[in-house]
Protein backbone atom coordinates (compact mmCIF):
# COMPACT_ATOMS: atom_id res chain seq x y z
CA UNK A 1 0.00 0.00 0.00
CA UNK A 2 1.16 3.55 -0.68
CA UNK A 3 2.15 5.41 2.44
CA UNK A 4 1.04 8.93 3.25
CA UNK A 5 3.63 11.63 3.91
CA UNK A 6 2.71 14.36 6.34
CA UNK A 7 4.53 17.64 5.87
CA UNK A 8 5.94 19.14 9.03
CA UNK A 9 5.36 22.81 9.71
CA UNK A 10 8.14 25.37 10.04
CA UNK A 11 11.32 25.85 8.06
CA UNK A 12 13.35 23.08 9.72
CA UNK A 13 13.91 19.76 8.07
CA UNK A 14 12.50 17.69 10.91
CA UNK A 15 15.22 15.13 10.28
CA UNK A 16 15.66 12.45 12.88
CA UNK A 17 18.75 10.48 13.78
CA UNK A 18 18.79 7.05 12.15
CA UNK A 19 22.07 5.50 13.31
CA UNK A 20 20.35 2.56 15.09
CA UNK A 21 18.22 1.85 12.00
CA UNK A 22 20.99 1.61 9.37
CA UNK A 23 20.03 -1.85 8.13
CA UNK A 24 21.17 -1.47 4.49
CA UNK A 25 24.25 0.02 2.87
CA UNK A 26 22.42 2.34 0.50
CA UNK A 27 19.00 3.96 0.26
CA UNK A 28 18.13 5.08 -3.26
CA UNK A 29 15.60 7.91 -3.07
CA UNK A 30 13.67 9.00 -6.16
CA UNK A 31 11.24 11.91 -6.08
CA UNK A 32 8.54 11.64 -8.75
CA UNK A 33 6.13 14.05 -10.38
CA UNK A 34 4.18 12.84 -13.42
CA UNK A 35 7.17 10.89 -14.71
CA UNK A 36 5.71 7.37 -14.72
CA UNK A 37 7.37 6.12 -17.91
CA UNK A 38 10.76 7.60 -17.06
CA UNK A 39 10.41 6.27 -13.53
CA UNK A 40 9.76 2.77 -14.86
CA UNK A 41 12.96 2.89 -16.94
CA UNK A 42 14.91 4.27 -13.98
CA UNK A 43 13.75 1.47 -11.68
CA UNK A 44 14.49 -1.12 -14.36
CA UNK A 45 18.03 0.21 -14.70
CA UNK A 46 18.58 -0.22 -10.97
CA UNK A 47 17.25 -3.77 -11.10
CA UNK A 48 19.50 -4.56 -14.08
CA UNK A 49 22.58 -3.01 -12.43
CA UNK A 50 22.18 -3.79 -8.73
CA UNK A 51 25.08 -3.05 -6.38
CA UNK A 52 26.76 -6.02 -4.67
CA UNK A 53 25.58 -4.92 -1.24
CA UNK A 54 22.30 -4.38 0.55
CA UNK A 55 20.16 -1.53 -0.70
CA UNK A 56 16.59 -0.27 -0.77
CA UNK A 57 14.75 1.90 -3.27
CA UNK A 58 12.21 4.47 -2.12
CA UNK A 59 9.98 6.45 -4.46
CA UNK A 60 8.19 9.49 -3.09
CA UNK A 61 5.47 10.94 -5.28
CA UNK A 62 4.72 14.67 -5.18
CA UNK A 63 0.96 14.29 -5.61
CA UNK A 64 1.03 13.61 -9.34
CA UNK A 65 -1.43 10.67 -9.34
CA UNK A 66 -0.46 9.78 -12.92
CA UNK A 67 -0.56 6.04 -12.45
CA UNK A 68 2.95 5.85 -11.04
CA UNK A 69 1.70 4.22 -7.85
CA UNK A 70 -0.11 1.44 -9.73
CA UNK A 71 2.90 0.93 -11.98
CA UNK A 72 5.35 0.63 -9.08
CA UNK A 73 3.10 -1.65 -7.03
CA UNK A 74 2.42 -3.87 -10.04
CA UNK A 75 5.88 -4.05 -11.58
CA UNK A 76 8.22 -3.36 -8.64
CA UNK A 77 6.44 -4.72 -5.57
CA UNK A 78 9.57 -4.68 -3.38
CA UNK A 79 10.02 -0.94 -3.76
CA UNK A 80 8.75 1.34 -1.02
CA UNK A 81 6.32 3.87 -2.49
CA UNK A 82 5.37 6.99 -0.54
CA UNK A 83 2.39 8.94 -1.82
CA UNK A 84 2.54 12.60 -0.83
CA UNK A 85 -0.85 14.28 -0.27
CA UNK A 86 0.40 17.46 -1.95
CA UNK A 87 3.45 18.74 -3.77
CA UNK A 88 6.18 19.05 -1.16
CA UNK A 89 8.80 20.30 -3.58
CA UNK A 90 12.23 18.77 -4.10
CA UNK A 91 13.76 19.48 -0.70
CA UNK A 92 10.81 18.58 1.52
CA UNK A 93 10.01 15.51 -0.52
CA UNK A 94 13.54 14.15 -0.38
CA UNK A 95 13.84 14.95 3.33
CA UNK A 96 10.58 13.11 4.00
CA UNK A 97 11.80 10.07 2.06
CA UNK A 98 15.12 10.17 3.93
CA UNK A 99 13.21 9.94 7.19
CA UNK A 100 11.61 6.73 5.93
CA UNK A 101 14.90 5.20 4.81
CA UNK A 102 17.41 3.04 6.65
CA UNK A 103 20.56 3.20 4.53
CA UNK A 104 24.01 4.07 5.84
CA UNK A 105 24.41 6.13 2.67
CA UNK A 106 21.80 7.97 0.64
CA UNK A 107 21.55 8.36 -3.13
CA UNK A 108 19.21 11.05 -4.44
CA UNK A 109 18.33 10.15 -8.01
CA UNK A 110 16.04 11.87 -10.48
CA UNK A 111 13.24 9.77 -12.01
CA UNK A 112 14.39 10.66 -15.53
CA UNK A 113 17.74 8.90 -15.14
CA UNK A 114 19.14 5.49 -16.03
CA UNK A 115 21.85 3.83 -13.99
CA UNK A 116 24.63 2.36 -16.12
CA UNK A 117 26.90 -0.53 -15.18
CA UNK A 118 28.43 -0.51 -11.71
CA UNK A 119 27.88 3.19 -11.02
CA UNK A 120 26.21 2.58 -7.66
CA UNK A 121 28.93 0.42 -6.12
CA UNK A 122 31.81 2.50 -7.51
CA UNK A 123 30.38 5.66 -5.98
CA UNK A 124 29.67 3.91 -2.67
CA UNK A 125 33.15 2.38 -2.58
CA UNK A 126 34.81 5.74 -3.15
CA UNK A 127 32.71 7.33 -0.43
CA UNK A 128 33.67 4.59 2.03
CA UNK A 129 37.36 4.59 1.14
CA UNK A 130 37.93 8.31 1.70
CA UNK A 131 36.96 9.59 5.11
CA UNK A 132 37.14 13.27 4.12
CA UNK A 133 34.57 12.79 1.34
CA UNK A 134 30.96 13.46 2.21
CA UNK A 135 29.37 13.66 -1.26
CA UNK A 136 30.07 11.90 -4.56
CA UNK A 137 28.62 12.07 -8.04
CA UNK A 138 29.36 10.44 -11.37
CA UNK A 139 29.48 11.39 -15.02
CA UNK A 140 26.04 12.39 -16.25
CA UNK A 141 25.21 11.82 -19.92
CA UNK A 142 22.56 13.35 -22.12
CA UNK A 143 20.34 11.00 -24.09
CA UNK A 144 22.67 11.33 -27.11
CA UNK A 145 25.68 10.23 -25.05
CA UNK A 146 27.26 13.66 -24.68
CA UNK A 147 28.43 14.81 -21.26
CA UNK A 148 25.97 16.93 -19.30
CA UNK A 149 27.87 20.04 -18.22
CA UNK A 150 25.71 20.59 -15.14
CA UNK A 151 27.06 17.41 -13.52
CA UNK A 152 29.54 19.53 -11.57
CA UNK A 153 29.78 23.29 -11.13
CA UNK A 154 31.52 25.96 -9.12
CA UNK A 155 29.77 27.56 -6.19
CA UNK A 156 27.78 30.54 -7.53
CA UNK A 157 29.21 34.05 -7.31
CA UNK A 158 28.13 37.36 -8.79
CA UNK A 159 30.96 37.07 -11.31
CA UNK A 160 30.21 33.62 -12.66
CA UNK A 161 26.48 34.35 -12.71
CA UNK A 162 27.08 37.59 -14.63
CA UNK A 163 29.33 35.88 -17.19
CA UNK A 164 27.17 32.77 -17.47
CA UNK A 165 26.71 32.47 -21.23
CA UNK A 166 26.87 29.41 -23.48
CA UNK A 167 29.45 31.00 -25.75
CA UNK A 168 31.82 31.68 -22.85
CA UNK A 169 31.39 28.12 -21.58
CA UNK A 170 32.33 26.83 -25.04
CA UNK A 171 35.35 29.12 -25.38
CA UNK A 172 36.69 28.56 -21.86
CA UNK A 173 35.35 25.17 -20.69
CA UNK A 174 38.13 24.67 -18.14
CA UNK A 175 37.81 28.09 -16.51
CA UNK A 176 37.65 28.07 -12.72
CA UNK A 177 34.62 30.34 -13.04
CA UNK A 178 32.44 27.41 -14.09
CA UNK A 179 34.07 24.66 -12.02
CA UNK A 180 33.62 22.18 -14.87
CA UNK A 181 37.27 21.48 -15.77
CA UNK A 182 36.95 17.90 -14.49
CA UNK A 183 34.42 17.19 -17.24
CA UNK A 184 36.95 18.01 -19.97
CA UNK A 185 40.21 16.68 -18.54
CA UNK A 186 39.93 13.28 -20.21
CA UNK A 187 40.90 11.61 -16.94
CA UNK A 188 38.88 8.94 -15.17
CA UNK A 189 40.46 9.75 -11.82
CA UNK A 190 38.10 11.12 -9.15
CA UNK A 191 38.38 14.89 -8.80
CA UNK A 192 37.40 17.23 -5.99
CA UNK A 193 34.74 19.70 -7.10
CA UNK A 194 32.59 22.38 -5.51
CA UNK A 195 29.22 20.83 -6.16
CA UNK A 196 27.52 17.73 -7.52
CA UNK A 197 24.26 17.77 -9.47
CA UNK A 198 21.18 16.76 -7.50
CA UNK A 199 20.17 14.54 -10.42
CA UNK A 200 22.53 11.90 -8.99
CA UNK A 201 24.00 12.79 -5.63
CA UNK A 202 25.27 10.27 -3.08
CA UNK A 203 25.92 11.42 0.49
CA UNK A 204 26.80 9.81 3.79
CA UNK A 205 23.76 9.69 6.03
CA UNK A 206 25.84 11.03 8.89
CA UNK A 207 26.74 14.09 6.80
CA UNK A 208 23.14 14.51 5.62
CA UNK A 209 21.96 14.59 9.23
CA UNK A 210 24.86 16.74 10.42
CA UNK A 211 24.03 19.54 7.98
CA UNK A 212 20.25 19.23 8.32
CA UNK A 213 19.45 17.60 4.98
CA UNK A 214 18.20 19.63 2.05
CA UNK A 215 17.35 23.22 2.90
CA UNK A 216 13.62 23.73 2.77
CA UNK A 217 13.97 27.40 1.91
CA UNK A 218 13.77 26.31 -1.73
CA UNK A 219 10.85 24.79 -3.57
CA UNK A 220 12.96 23.81 -6.56
CA UNK A 221 16.42 24.62 -7.98
CA UNK A 222 19.63 25.41 -6.05
CA UNK A 223 19.00 22.67 -3.47
CA UNK A 224 22.01 20.72 -4.72
CA UNK A 225 24.43 23.65 -4.61
CA UNK A 226 23.07 24.54 -1.16
CA UNK A 227 23.64 21.09 0.32
CA UNK A 228 27.13 20.90 -1.20
CA UNK A 229 27.96 24.33 0.21
CA UNK A 230 26.73 23.30 3.66
CA UNK A 231 28.80 20.11 3.53
CA UNK A 232 31.85 22.11 2.41
CA UNK A 233 31.45 24.53 5.31
CA UNK A 234 31.18 21.56 7.67
CA UNK A 235 34.57 20.29 6.43
CA UNK A 236 33.45 17.65 3.91
CA UNK A 237 34.67 17.34 0.33
CA UNK A 238 32.62 16.56 -2.79
CA UNK A 239 34.16 14.34 -5.46
CA UNK A 240 33.28 13.69 -9.09
CA UNK A 241 33.87 10.08 -10.18
CA UNK A 242 33.97 10.09 -14.01
CA UNK A 243 34.67 6.38 -14.49
CA UNK A 244 30.96 5.55 -14.11
CA UNK A 245 27.84 7.16 -15.56
CA UNK A 246 24.11 7.66 -15.48
CA UNK A 247 21.93 8.99 -18.30
CA UNK A 248 19.81 12.01 -17.42
CA UNK A 249 16.95 13.01 -19.72
CA UNK A 250 17.02 16.40 -17.99
CA UNK A 251 14.02 18.07 -16.48
CA UNK A 252 11.17 15.91 -17.74
CA UNK A 253 8.95 17.07 -14.88
CA UNK A 254 9.79 20.74 -15.07
CA UNK A 255 9.45 20.63 -18.86
CA UNK A 256 5.73 20.23 -18.29
CA UNK A 257 5.60 23.81 -17.00
CA UNK A 258 5.81 26.96 -19.14
CA UNK A 259 9.44 27.86 -19.84
CA UNK A 260 9.23 31.24 -18.10
CA UNK A 261 8.19 29.50 -14.89
CA UNK A 262 11.47 27.59 -14.96
CA UNK A 263 13.56 30.68 -15.63
CA UNK A 264 11.93 32.71 -12.87
CA UNK A 265 12.19 29.87 -10.36
CA UNK A 266 15.90 29.55 -11.15
CA UNK A 267 16.45 33.25 -10.46
CA UNK A 268 14.35 33.18 -7.30
CA UNK A 269 16.19 30.16 -5.93
CA UNK A 270 19.58 31.68 -6.68
CA UNK A 271 18.49 34.84 -4.86
CA UNK A 272 17.58 32.74 -1.81
CA UNK A 273 20.93 30.96 -2.01
CA UNK A 274 22.91 34.21 -2.07
CA UNK A 275 20.87 35.63 0.80
CA UNK A 276 21.56 32.53 2.90
CA UNK A 277 25.22 32.09 2.07
CA UNK A 278 26.44 35.66 1.50
CA UNK A 279 23.93 38.00 3.09
CA UNK A 280 21.17 40.38 2.03
CA UNK A 281 23.44 42.96 0.34
CA UNK A 282 25.02 40.31 -1.90
CA UNK A 283 21.58 38.95 -2.78
CA UNK A 284 20.33 42.44 -3.61
CA UNK A 285 23.40 42.99 -5.80
CA UNK A 286 22.57 39.79 -7.67
CA UNK A 287 19.00 40.91 -8.32
CA UNK A 288 20.07 44.37 -9.46
CA UNK A 289 22.76 42.89 -11.72
CA UNK A 290 20.11 40.98 -13.63
CA UNK A 291 18.68 44.24 -15.02
CA UNK A 292 21.59 45.32 -17.28
CA UNK A 293 22.36 41.70 -18.16
CA UNK A 294 18.78 41.12 -19.30
CA UNK A 295 18.71 44.38 -21.27
CA UNK A 296 21.99 43.56 -23.03
CA UNK A 297 20.88 40.02 -23.85
CA UNK A 298 17.53 41.24 -25.21
CA UNK A 299 19.26 43.85 -27.39
CA UNK A 300 21.62 41.22 -28.81
CA UNK A 301 18.77 38.81 -29.54
CA UNK A 302 16.65 41.53 -31.14
CA UNK A 303 19.59 42.37 -33.41
CA UNK A 304 19.97 38.74 -34.45
CA UNK A 305 16.27 38.55 -35.33
CA UNK A 306 16.94 41.03 -38.13
CA UNK A 307 18.89 38.37 -40.02
CA UNK A 308 17.08 35.79 -42.23
CA UNK A 309 17.53 32.69 -40.08
CA UNK A 310 15.45 29.58 -40.62
CA UNK A 311 12.19 29.04 -38.70
CA UNK A 312 13.74 26.81 -36.02
CA UNK A 313 16.53 29.26 -35.24
CA UNK A 314 14.09 32.16 -35.17
CA UNK A 315 11.88 30.27 -32.74
CA UNK A 316 14.90 29.65 -30.50
CA UNK A 317 15.71 33.36 -30.55
CA UNK A 318 12.11 34.31 -29.73
CA UNK A 319 12.09 31.86 -26.81
CA UNK A 320 15.35 33.32 -25.55
CA UNK A 321 13.95 36.83 -25.87
CA UNK A 322 10.89 35.79 -23.86
CA UNK A 323 13.17 34.25 -21.21
CA UNK A 324 15.21 37.40 -20.72
CA UNK A 325 12.11 39.58 -20.71
CA UNK A 326 10.75 37.43 -17.87
CA UNK A 327 14.06 37.71 -16.00
CA UNK A 328 14.05 41.49 -16.47
CA UNK A 329 10.52 41.72 -15.12
CA UNK A 330 11.50 39.50 -12.18
CA UNK A 331 14.57 41.62 -11.38
CA UNK A 332 12.36 44.74 -11.34
CA UNK A 333 9.84 43.05 -9.05
CA UNK A 334 7.18 42.95 -11.77
CA UNK A 335 6.97 39.18 -12.12
CA UNK A 336 7.08 36.54 -9.41
CA UNK A 337 7.14 32.74 -9.62
CA UNK A 338 3.85 30.92 -9.99
CA UNK A 339 2.36 29.75 -6.72
CA UNK A 340 4.68 27.03 -5.53
CA UNK A 341 1.85 25.05 -3.95
CA UNK A 342 0.64 24.06 -7.40
CA UNK A 343 3.94 24.17 -9.26
CA UNK A 344 5.37 21.03 -10.78
CA UNK A 345 8.56 19.54 -9.48
CA UNK A 346 9.95 16.09 -9.88
CA UNK A 347 13.60 16.86 -10.49
CA UNK A 348 16.08 19.53 -9.71
CA UNK A 349 18.36 21.47 -11.98
CA UNK A 350 21.16 23.85 -11.44
CA UNK A 351 21.58 27.00 -13.40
Amino acid sequence: MASAIHRQSGSGTGLRTFAPLNTVELSIIIINWNSRDFLRDCLKSIEENPPPFSYETIVIDNASYDGSAEMVHGEFPKIKYLQGPDNLGFSRGNNAAAESSSGRNLLFLNPDTKVLGNALDVMRDYLDAHHDVGIVGCRILNSDGSVQTTAVQAFPTLLNQTLDADVLHRWFPKSRLWGTAALFSGSTAPTRVDMISGACLMIRRSVFEQIGGFSQDYFMYSEDVDICQKAHRAGWNAYYVPSVSVIHYNGQSTNKRPSNFTHIMQQESRLIYFHKMRGSLYALSFRVSRVPIAVIRMAMIATLLIFPFGPERRQELRSSLSKWLAILRWSLGLQQPLATKTAAVGSTATS
